[in-house]
């Protein structure tokens, strides 16, 4: 049977890593965590930027395809000590150096994002991405140590991460007309190791505390898109655009972040991670949620600029690339936050709907605006029902529109 570990202490030079308590009370997130979630943001903020500049150069096909590629690795290392970090997070100096080497190898991945991006150069990203993932082993190598229970699971963990690690710095050497293909063959290997590792036994992470660590990287990426949207319409406003062109964007842009913030925090899911089945779809999903809620702030940057003559797209082609990704966006919530039968009764099927309608915004003459106004429709659609229902139980409405 497995302890939880002391509090951590920030003055402990070191302890045993033993697993924590899968329902160990009041577990939320740490100063370090945060830290942690704020520097990874820089490479989330690069790699949207890069992306925005492809697709104002018309490189489409490209600019996707890299954005694709270069956020993989961001999540997937975020996602890896997100996960771990929920059951071993001992927070002695050990624990800490190596989880700082980590932010280091997220730092040197951000410097080398546009580079992949613009001229498929993943020679920076993949070095930054191998010292993160390096330290990853060390860090289960450790929990191996100290944890007798669940050893075997550490370990394949470990030796997992360090022989995909030797893969893709293989893969600097190849020639680039097998990039793609064994980029692939790597990503597979990646998201399978988990699977593998936790086969037999599960480590112990704590279901609140990987909602709430989901939660807040959402927040913050929506907050980047708010950052990234600003200093596009500040550029806007330094050139020819006038106010009168930018406010249906800022407008639009606006109702369309916070419908989505209030869209993906109106559930309550931790219960719903109750299986390693349910964890990885939670966290393989992610992906999804975290690249689109990013490409919403490159695509409103994107229909800046457009508004002011510069870009080489057209209307709907610089329309789709923000009405995409808040399509994306409403449809993976709706699916990781439903199961079953509930994705098709009553008020959820709201979220397709109107994912589709903002898809349809795409050929109109102000898709940002639209898009803005259909997803504060789809807030006040899930309110309304369930204030008239507490209305008739006589219960105070509650505050989640999913409960």
């Amino acid at each position: 049977m497995s302890h939880s570990p002391p509090a951590p202490r920030a003055d402990a030079w070191h302890r045993p890593m033993v697993a924590r308590l899968a329902d160990e009370e009041h577990r939320t997130a740490t100063m370090l965590e945060l830290f942690f979630d704020l520097c990874f943001v820089t490479a989330v903020a690069q790699a949207a930027s890069a992306f925005e500049e492809e697709l104002a150069a018309g490189r489409v096909g490209h600019g996707v395809l890299g954005y694709a590629m270069v956020f993989f690795a961001i999540w997937w290392a975020w996602m890896n000590f997100t996960w771990f970090a929920s059951a071993y997070d001992t927070d002695d100096v050990p624990y800490r150096l190596l989880t700082l080497v980590q932010i280091t190898g997220a730092l040197v991945l951000a410097a080398g994002a546009p580079e992949a991006l613009r001229h498929e150069d993943f020679t920076v990203i993949t070095w930054g991405y191998v010292i993160m993932r390096l330290a990853m082993v060390t860090q289960w190598l450790r929990a191996a140590r100290a944890d007798r229970e669940r050893r075997g699971c550490c370990l394949r963990y470990a030796a997992g991460i360090f022989v995909v690690q030797i893969g893709w710095v293989v893969r600097l050497t190849l020639p680039e007309n097998v990039g793609g293909v064994t980029f692939a063959i790597l990503v597979v290997a990646e998201l399978a190791v988990p699977a593998w590792a936790e086969r037999r036994i599960a480590t112990t992470w704590h279901p609140h505390h990987i909602v709430e660590r989901y939660g807040l990287f959402t927040l913050i990426v929506l907050g980047e898109s708010i950052t990234a949207a600003t200093g596009a319409v500040r550029a806007a406003l330094d050139g020819e655009a006038g106010i009168g062109e930018l406010a249906p964007l800022v407008v639009g842009g606006i109702l369309t972040v916070f419908a989505l913030w209030w869209l993906y925090f109106a559930p309550r899911t931790p219960v719903r991670l109750d299986s390693l089945r349910a964890a990885l779809m939670w966290g393989y999903g992610h992906y999804a949620v975290f690249a689109s809620a990013a490409a919403v702030g490159a695509g409103l940057a994107l229909n800046v600029a457009h508004t002011g003559g510069h870009g080489h797209l057209s209307e709907h082609a610089a329309a789709a690339v923000y009405t995409v990704p808040v399509a994306v966006f409403i449809t993976l919530v709706w699916l990781l936050h439903h199961r079953g039968p509930e994705l098709w009764a009553g008020i959820t099927l709201f979220q397709p709907l109107a994912a589709a309608a903002v898809l349809a915004m795409t050929f109109t003459p102000s898709p940002v605006l639209l898009t803005g106004l259909v997803t504060a429709l789809l807030i006040a659609a899930k309110l309304v029902p369930a204030s008239r229902a507490a209305a008739r139980d006589g219960a105070p409405p509650a505050p989640h529109p999913a409960d």
